[in-house]
């Protein structure tokens, strides 16, 4: 499950990082960076680490 949350992150800041530079989408790809950045913090808080 930990693995899916690291992944998940991931994917979330890259999918910001392509909207952000690509198509100026707005608000929509920095809640995604918003959500990216909850997970992280999330997996630190919790001292795990990936496997």
């Amino acid at each position: 499950m930990g693995n899916l949350l690291y992944l998940v992150a991931v994917i979330l800041i890259l999918g910001w990082a392509v909207g952000f530079f690509g198509y100026q989408a707005g608000s929509v790809i920095h809640l995604l960076l918003v959500v990216a950045i909850v997970v992280i913090l999330l997996r630190i808080i919790q001292g795990k680490r990936p496997v």
